[in-house]
């Protein structure tokens, strides 16, 4: 790297084909660039394999960032070089010496921390419990800390962490001795308040609400979108919050709800992806959802996994209604001005939703997330169109300048001119 050129580490992300993961880097090197003039970035994310993340690094389309990978368990590699004294001493690391374990994790970062001028940790919601105990985030910030370097939570939603008494406790420590979260949304911020954390915690907006949205190339020849049509994304992780983890039962609610909704509207239907990783694949899952919907028709259309997430972003701004699960698929959604229903299983849904219009009315929990329920408020919001897109587009400004703050909040607590 041009080491005249301030850089930036971002790190803790997931893969591209987590749209929300790309919408995320995109938006946040749009504010620093804003801000900063040309620095360049070292994005540091996790992969499931090596093969996976050099295919993410050969197919960045940004010159200005540099993809790294954070180093976890190789079970194959282990088993491979069983007879290497080093295996031996990198299994004994890794299982039992915690702090030499951090170090393992973020070995490839450590070199670039002397001439990075922040770490952000990015990821939206890493610091929950949503996917266990974030006991890799909080090595992050120790790492980052012990380097004596600035660690910004950045865009994010933080916890609840009550359900787990002691680690909240421990939470509440650590989050104070991090050099910032920027929080997107007030639940958040006050949730961290009630467990005494607050003089580094600053409001913003989702860098996603940034990110620009970008029109498939060719993609009339492929894909003809109906703008009078109705946008749906269900995930298989909304399995573990409405039917107990049951992925057919899921399944099987899903394809009646989409059925439902297209019978009850008279529209199209474009079910469309936002994350399409191996261990969670929302095309693979919509595309079993709408095998199972008994009066299936040609008006029931599965979008391709291939587009990047500023393609998805422009797809999902065709849209007359759209209706999400993943939360940055509704970001993308509202920050294009399509009136949006969220399905809201954690804080950051109703939290984004009541910061941008003052209620959690376009939100449903996971007990509401049945046909009968979907389909007449996709049908309220319908009735409601107009107004609704009225008040995005009188809101939309003031998310985006608050996107754009933390930027500004960054360089005071750098210090830099």
């Amino acid at each position: 790297m041009n080491e005249d050129r301030m850089q930036f580490i971002l790190a803790g992300n997931g893969p591209y084909e987590n749209r929300g993961c790309e919408a995320i880097v995109r938006g946040t090197v749009k504010i620093l660039r804003e801000v900063f003039g040309d620095p360049q970035f070292i994005c540091l994310s996790k992969f499931q394999s090596e093969e996976h993340f050099n295919k993410q690094r050969l197919m960045e389309t940004d010159r200005g960032i540099v993809h790294l990978s954070l180093r976890g368990f190789n079970k194959n590699g282990a088993i491979k070089n069983m007879h290497k004294p080093e295996t031996w001493r990198y299994l004994y690391r890794h299982f039992f010496n915690r702090d030499a374990k951090k170090y393992l994790i973020f070995r490839d970062m450590i070199p670039n921390l002397d001439e990075a001028a922040a770490v952000l940790s990015i990821g939206g919601d890493n610091y929950s419990l949503d996917y266990g105990v974030p006991t890799t985030f909080t090595d992050l910030d120790n790492v980052v800390l012990e380097k004596k370097r600035p660690i910004v939570i950045w865009g994010a939603s933080v916890g609840p962490f009550d359900r787990m008494p002691d680690y909240e406790m421990y939470m509440s420590h650590h989050l104070k001795e991090v050099t910032g979260i920027y929080a997107r949304e007030s639940v958040t911020i006050e949730y961290l308040k009630s467990i005494g954390v607050e003089d580094n915690v600053f409001p913003v907006a989702d860098p996603a609400f940034l990110m620009d949205a970008v029109k498939p190339e060719g993609i009339e020849e492929v894909l003809s979108i109906d703008e009078e049509a109705i946008g749906i994304n269900l995930s298989p992780l909304m399995a573990r919050y409405v039917t107990g983890g049951d992925l057919q039962a899921w399944a099987k609610k899903s394809a009646s709800i989409i059925e439902d909704v297209a019978e009850k509207t008279g529209m199209p239907i474009y079910l469309i992806p936002h994350v399409t990783t191996p261990n969670s694949n929302d095309h693979a899952f919509m595309q079993k959802a709408v095998s199972l919907v008994q009066n299936n028709s040609s008006n029931m259309i599965v979008i391709p996994p291939h587009y990047n997430a500023q393609e998805t972003k422009w797809i999902i701004s065709r849209m007359s209604i759209f209706a999400g699960a993943r939360t940055h698929s509704t970001i993308a959604a509202l920050s294009t001005g399509v009136p949006t229903l969220s399905f809201a299983y954690s804080i950051k849904a109703q939290g984004i939703n009541r910061d941008l219009f003052g209620h959690t009315d376009y939100c449903l929990g996971p007990k509401y997330l049945d046909k009968g329920e979907i389909s007449s408020s996709v049908d309220s919001m319908l009735y409601d169109k107009e107004k609704i897109e009225k008040e995005l587009k009188d809101i939309l400004p003031n998310a985006r300048r608050s996107a754009l703050s933390a930027g500004n909040k960054l360089k005071e607590v750098i210090g830099v001119n």
